[in-house]
């Protein structure tokens, strides 16, 4: 199911704002009349309609009556297939029966060894809008509508006979697009959700539930690292640099790269049949000339195939269900040091798609033949009707869509010559056999043997996992056996000390990460871990070197800060290694500061370096000690000859901070500090009137002075224009620069610039498809080789993100114009739907043009 359709809340006010518009225009226009059949198909018919990738076949699994509106499904160790059915989700155009308990969770069990289903069993049901399964040692944990269940099934015949409340607040508001699903076990034994902040353990018979950083829409995947990945329905494939919790941990800094990345801003899809039952379909490119679907609208349920049934060029893939677009989108995943991303492979052609409007692949898995299995909700209606438009429910309406309903399938996909393996029954597996699993060449065989064997607490197996982790030459396979022992607490600190200079740097990494909380309660592992940091330090790759970064929290502080000054000097280029070093800071920014003032290292200026300096005086700021805020104003009063890059840079971070700063209260320092009081010839007029306002001290009193600052912006727009400053940093300084004057053969100037200070949605319609030159800023013409060809699109980052991005640059390095919000750039990127090449500035300025005269006769009207 997914996020199932376009629903955020800006969609749902834009779209009713001007749905009877387009509809009025709609009617008007020349376009045929769709005539693609719109029927229901048998699961046979329904075959036939498919396009896949060649030398693969698809097989049907399962379809109605055995699964009734599918929208999850899971392995078990025994191969049976657990499904979560959703029969209550828009069983008419109103959505009338979604509170109704029709929802289920079946075990379908394939009884002959042929590939497809031949008995259903139900679980558990009664529930409303189930929507995620975990599989757990006899049974599963079950998500549905504002419950998290733990249930089990204590006498072996597949049905639950205990079902005990784990947490009221999952999916709490009960939006079925827009609440927790997921419940992807992870590598690191934590089960992880989309759309949430939680996250879940089994520790010591007991369920624990642990905070986590906010991800994804609807599904979860991960990678042989245990990267997560997830998406959202306007951006198909986004995931994590890092493993979770660790970049959120300075309450100081808040990081702009490493959870939620975006892998790849390509949002083309390329279905085989009209579309015009979609959302939006009444929005100007939204769908091409032949009704059909340009762009995602509802990627949902990323899934990282794990598999050596397919040819090698798959492994490794992520693949992306659109079910309003009848496809699922197959992406090539790369690896570039710390940094992934991912490209279409077979861009004009998806890797799965149908002629079938009722084709709704809303959930992809792995299965332990090692197959890829599409989740089939078979439903007409795929957009949950407290977001449907009226647009939409005239054309379900008129294609009957709306009806029958309590139908599903479940398909597999195969290479044609392959042969998929029979299903083990891992249940009966002895502890010693598992364990050889764990060098299968599948995911989903490693995974599953960790979570049995972790479940099973059967400690004769330690030994064994030891020696495979020190000896087997499948890094994946001792990378399981790691975590394994984590899951058992059993690790042991001998073994992972050796592993710090092991060849993989997976393993490394590994080693690391479990030894960290022995090292913060072990003051002996931890001068061992140390020792062992600043040997490594220097050697490591980028990829260890980005773990170090993250653990060396766990060390004492000198030894810390000593790790990661070397880091910091080597790596201040990549965003995503800065705001590792933050994260092991927190309350040790200003400590870290003035060893770096003094660091021969950080004598030489670079924009790398003004970015991390800036970073650290915003952390110092956020943590508002008013003694360390007094000593670094102190260290900040040199004469004008040696008031330099440093101290400048500095006070930029101090005084971007102000509007964020002030909303806790001034900050009362004990003295006046000699750089703000004294006759300036150093310090910005701007920069000086923020400081002002941000500080207080005996005879200055901020309410006496607060119209000093003589911002234009509110409070709200200061705290964005302040964070914009941040995503500026990471997202945009490599080319404009952190003063925003531009950069050779990089970038034009935005300082001064009227593509920044002009019309707020042109700017927009930029940064969300980017542009290409030749761009005249401020009388002159840039163009190659003075700037790069392209500016390319961020459309990856959210609104938010955007429209703090915007109103920081109309509104620094002189520049004064007015704030941008997110509801606005979700407007622009609603509207601008089915652009996916960058802009020419005459081809955009045209475009500006006709909306402004078309806005103007709406307004005439």
């Amino acid at each position: 199911m997914r996020k199932f359709c376009d629903t955020t809340p800006l969609a749902r006010l834009f779209s009713f704002a001007i749905s009877l518009y387009f509809l009025a225009a709609c009617s008007s226009t020349n376009k045929p009349a769709n005539k693609d059949d719109s029927s229901v198909k048998t699961p046979e018919e329904e075959l036939a309609t498919f396009q896949l990738e060649p030398g693969l076949k698809i097989q049907l699994v399962a379809s109605e009556p055995m699964v009734q509106e599918p929208v999850f499904a899971v392995f078990d160790e025994d191969g049976k297939l657990w499904v979560a059915e959703m029969r209550g989700y828009m069983v008419d155009i109103e959505g009338h029966d979604e509170t109704s308990r029709l929802g289920r969770i079946s075990i379908l069990e394939d009884i002959d060894g042929d590939g497809s289903m031949d008995k259903s069993t139900i679980y558990l049901d009664s529930l409303v809008l189930p929507r995620s399964i975990g599989l757990i040692k006899g049974g599963a944990l079950i998500s549905e509508n504002k419950a998290l269940w733990i249930t089990q099934d204590t006498d072996g015949d597949f049905k639950a006979d205990t079902k005990i409340l784990l947490d009221s607040t999952y999916s709490s508001n009960g939006l079925v697009e827009h609440s927790d699903n997921g419940l992807l076990l992870n590598t690191d034994n934590w089960y992880y959700s989309v759309k949430s902040r939680l996250r879940y353990r089994l520790v010591n018979d007991e369920w624990v539930r642990d905070s986590t950083e906010f991800r994804g829409q609807w599904g979860v995947s991960h990678d042989d690292e245990g990267r997560l990945f997830y998406n959202y329905n306007w951006s198909q494939l986004h995931g994590d640099l890092v493993p979770p919790n660790y970049l959120s941990r300075n309450k100081n800094h808040k990081p702009s790269t490493g959870i939620d990345h975006g892998l790849t801003i390509d949002r083309r899809v390329y279905p085989i049949r009209a579309t015009p039952a979609v959302n939006r379909g009444y929005i100007p490119g939204t769908l091409d000339e032949s009704e059909k679907l340009i762009e995602f609208t509802a990627a949902c349920s990323p899934l990282v195939l794990r598999s050596t049934l397919f040819p090698s060029e798959y492994y490794g893939n992520a693949f992306v269900c659109e079910p309003a677009g009848n496809l699922v989108k197959r992406n090539v995943v790369t690896e570039s040091g710390v940094i992934l991303s991912a490209n279409d492979p077979h861009p004009g052609t998806e890797f799965l798609a149908s002629t079938d409007e009722r084709f709704r692949p809303v959930n992809a898995m792995a299965g332990p033949d090692g197959a890829l299995y599409i989740v089939d909700m078979y439903h007409g209606i795929i957009q949950d009707g407290k977001y449907a438009t009226p647009y939409l429910k005239e054309k379900t309406l008129e294609r009957h869509l709306d009806q029958p309903i309590h139908m599903g399938r479940i398909w597999r996909i195969v290479p044609e010559d392959g042969q998929p393996v029979k299903n083990q029954k891992l249940s009966s597996a002895s502890s010693t056999e598992l364990i050889d699993l764990l060098s299968h060449p599948d995911g989903w065989q490693r995974d599953m043997v960790q979570r049995l064997l972790v479940e099973r607490s059967d400690l004769s197996v330690v030994a064994d996992l030891i020696s495979f982790a020190k000896n087997d030459g499948n890094d994946l396979a001792r990378f399981h056996a790691l975590w394994t022992l984590e899951g058992l607490d059993q690790t042991n600190t001998d073994l992972l000390l050796s592993l710090l200079s092991d060849k993989s740097p997976l393993i490394q990494s590994t080693a690391l990460r479990i030894l960290e909380p022995i090292a913060e309660k072990n003051p002996g592992i931890q001068t061992k871990l140390e020792t062992a940091l600043l040997n490594s330090n220097q050697s490591a790759d980028i990829k260890q070197v980005l773990q170090i970064a993250l653990s060396a929290s766990a060390l004492t502080s000198n030894a810390a800060q000593q790790v990661l000054e070397e880091i910091a000097a080597k790596h201040s280029d990549s965003p995503l290694i800065r705001d590792a070093v933050m994260s092991s800071l927190e309350d040790q920014e200003f400590a870290f500061l003035q060893r770096l003032w003094k660091s021969p290292n950080w004598k030489g200026q670079s924009q790398p370096k003004e970015i991390f300096l800036e970073m650290l005086a915003t952390s110092i700021v956020n943590k508002r000690d008013s003694k360390e805020l007094g000593a670094l104003l102190a260290m900040l009063n040199v004469n004008e000859a040696a008031f330099g890059w440093k101290e400048n840079t500095v006070l930029t971070g101090l005084a971007i901070q102000q509007s964020s700063a002030s909303k806790k209260g001034p900050i009362k320092l004990a003295s006046a500090p000699i750089i703000l009081t004294k006759p300036q010839t150093v310090i910005e007029a701007s920069k000086l009137a923020s400081l002002n306002v941000m500080f207080e001290w005996p005879g200055h009193k901020v309410e006496a002075i607060a119209q000093a600052a003589g911002n234009t912006l509110n409070d709200q727009e200061r705290e964005a224009f302040a964070l914009g400053r941040q995503n500026y940093l990471t997202t945009c300084a490599g080319c404009h620069g952190t003063d925003g004057a531009g950069i050779s053969r990089f970038a034009p100037p935005l300082a001064g610039s009227e593509w920044v200070t002009g019309s707020d949605k042109r700017l927009a319609l930029i940064i969300l498809h980017g542009i290409e030159g030749p761009i005249e800023v401020a009388g002159k013409t840039y163009n190659t080789p003075e700037i790069l060809p392209v500016m390319p699109a961020h459309s990856i980052l959210d609104d938010r993100s955007i429209a703090t991005i915007l109103t920081y640059i109309r509104n620094e390095w002189g520049n004064s114009a007015s704030a941008v919000s997110g509801r606005f750039v979700g407007g622009t990127r609603v509207t601008s739907q089915g652009r996916v090449v960058p802009w020419t500035a005459a081809e955009l300025n045209t475009h500006i043009e006709m909306l402004e005269q078309e806005e103007a006769k709406t307004k005439a009207q």
